[in-house]
């Protein structure tokens, strides 16, 4: 264990206490602003409401990007889920030489920056003559989400020891049964925790999505757009409700993540 002095202790705790204030700092003065007015280059205190979020329920635009959203983010995820356990599964029980390869292009789409990913994408789906709409956001956020399953199933697939599953068989389960009853239960921690963290990304994409989709828009779009316009009482009501919805997942992710080093 390394040991500390008291004075680099305190330098280390004011460079942490800047560092948050710099990356959160305007987040919370976004938040603020939802329930205040600012004017005349001054805080209205008389002026607390929460007629800011009563506005976002009502705006029929931010309900329908919500949705979309919604469907996006729980399309890909499945889709992410099934792909990415299915190729874990073949790259953990496969002895072929091209399961590297498969490897590499599960990768290859988050590795990349993201404005190369949907680049590619737009140009397949062009060439393809498949017109953009949600279902290629869908198809798109699946590309990019999948290494991060795939990853973290295949993690926890390693550490799980193959005498689970030659007990099973030899006591006369299935592959089914062996698959249902011994490995998806040591396994739904790490997809449970996959999911999570999929869909905030999914939620979170932005490029992506600016360039495979078509007429409709999901809510980072939306406020993208919002923002061109400047910040109004709306945005800052819109960014406090989707930082209280990014930090419930990841307080949720991290429960999942925490479940198998508790036994």
């Amino acid at each position: 264990m390394i040991r500390v002095s008291p004075g680099a202790r305190i330098v280390l705790g004011v460079i942490a206490g800047f560092v948050l204030v710099v990356l959160y700092g305007p987040l919370l003065v976004a938040i603020f602003f939802s329930f205040f007015e600012f004017r005349n280059n001054a805080v209205a205190w008389d002026s607390f409401s929460f007629d800011a979020y009563v506005s976002l329920v009502h705006d029929e635009g931010i309900i329908e990007a919500v949705e979309n959203t919604l469907i996006v983010g729980a399309a890909a995820v499945g889709l992410s889920l099934i792909l990415g356990t299915a190729l874990a599964f073949y790259y953990n029980g496969s002895r072929s030489r091209l399961r590297e390869l498969l490897q590499l292009l599960i990768f290859l789409p988050f590795l990349m920056p993201p404005i190369i990913t949907g680049l590619s994408l737009l140009i397949f789906f062009r060439e393809v003559d498949v017109p953009r709409s949600l279902w290629t956001v869908v198809i798109g956020h699946t590309v990019f989400v999948l290494a991060l399953v795939y990853r973290i199933v295949l993690s926890r697939l390693q550490t799980l020891r193959t005498s689970l599953v030659e007990a099973s068989l030899d006591l006369g389960a299935s592959r089914w049964q062996t698959f249902r009853y011994v490995l998806l239960p040591a396994l739904l921690p790490a997809i449970g925790s996959a999911a999570i963290l999929a869909f905030a990304l999914s939620f979170d994409e932005t490029l992506i999505t600016l360039l495979v989709t078509g007429t409709d828009s999901t809510l980072p779009m939306r406020l993208w757009g919002m923002m061109r316009m400047g910040f109004t009482p709306d945005i800052n009501a819109l960014v406090a409700v989707i930082l209280v919805g990014t930090t419930l997942l990841a307080l949720l992710a991290i429960r999942f993540v925490k479940l198998p080093t508790q036994h």
